[in-house]
């Protein structure tokens, strides 16, 4: 476990179910106190009854559609003027069924929205303080998806790549600067996310199917390690390094005076 942050607040998205539950529960046994943000008070405050009995830490309730500009700034507000909170989970997502061209464009501008948009500012809202006290995690919840977006139809897979390479930026700029960030690309995971989307999660093998606690315990051990990037279901951790590297060695080659000689024509420039 990562002593630096024993005593900070995590403030946890999307916690009142599924995975963001499970890391709102493995924090309090941390020991760190929490807020809570999801749309449903009514669970939010039932979770939050339960994790300060078992844990005995403090935990507030802060309840926002972060899909909403209007009530994601009471997240934003409370991330730039609390000066406990050194932890930020971005687990808060959504997924629309159908294909690009079936689903309706206010229904992607809404996950965009809420798997984009509002980790991207919450970040931005947190971020001034944790640089300022040279501590503190950004744990960014994204998906296996964005690294095989073949695997996924819509927009989804689009969302949660743009939470990884977010995720491989912020380590970069952060370097030396104490505060560590992680982005957890879960597989198949039994959250209500599926039904939601209009999917059965039955339909899968049972060997895809991961349970929440597993994900996220995995996940956790990830953080603990210190990995930037955690996939809770990949045996060996080498094939993400080399896959990494490999895409690291195009990069001498992704920007050049001239085109590719296999762009231009066979025909001589003097012809």
């Amino acid at each position: 476990m990562l002593p630096k942050e024993s005593f900070d607040t995590a403030l946890v998205t999307g916690a009142s179910t599924g995975i963001g539950a499970v890391y709102a529960d493995r924090f309090a046994a941390r020991g760190h106190p929490l807020v809570l943000v999801a749309r449903n008070r009514e669970k939010l405050e039932a979770l939050a009854e339960r994790l300060s009995r078992e844990h005995r830490v403090k935990v507030d309730v802060l309840p926002a559609d972060l899909a909403s500009p209007e009530q994601r700034s009471k997240v934003e507000r409370r991330l730039r003027e609390d000066e406990s909170i050194g932890v930020l989970v971005n687990n808060a997502g959504s997924s629309v069924p159908g294909g690009l061209a079936d689903v309706a464009l206010d229904d992607i501008e809404s996950m965009i929205q809420l798997n984009v948009v509002a980790p991207t500012r919450l970040i931005g809202a947190v971020l001034p303080g944790l640089l300022a006290r040279r501590r503190g995690s950004i744990v960014n919840i994204a998906s296996a998806l964005a690294i095989a977006p073949e695997l996924s139809a819509g927009a989804y897979a689009a969302t949660k790549s743009y939470l990884l390479t977010y995720t491989l930026t912020l380590h970069k700029e952060l370097r030396d600067s104490g505060i560590q960030v992680q982005a957890v690309l879960p597989g198949i995971t039994r959250t209500a996310i599926w039904e939601h989307a209009g999917k059965d999660i039955g339909s899968f093998p049972e060997h895809m199917i991961m349970e929440v606690d597993e994900m996220v315990d995995a996940a956790l051990a990830g953080y603990d390690m210190g990995e930037l990037v955690t996939i809770p279901s990949l045996p060996d951790g080498d094939e993400w390094r080399r896959y990494d590297e490999a895409r690291r060695r195009l990069a001498p080659e992704l920007s050049r005076s001239r085109a590719a000689d296999r762009y231009k024509s066979d025909i001589p420039e003097d012809a």
